[in-house]
């Protein structure tokens, strides 16, 4: 029975830890980034440079 609320209590500050970490990205604004998403498909890739070596 310990070996449950061990389990129990290691698994929630696990999730505590991680939505701590979702909180302060949050905060500090890592996820507002709405416009590079939508547009980069907009914009073509830049050529392979085809270079033969002789």
């Amino acid at each position: 029975m310990s070996v449950i609320i061990i389990l129990l209590a290691a698994s929630i500050s696990i999730a505590a830890l991680f939505l701590g970490a979702f909180l302060w990205g949050v905060k500090s604004g890592q996820f507002e980034d709405d416009f590079s998403p939508s547009s980069r498909i907009l914009f073509d890739d830049k050529p392979a440079s085809t270079t033969k070596t002789q």
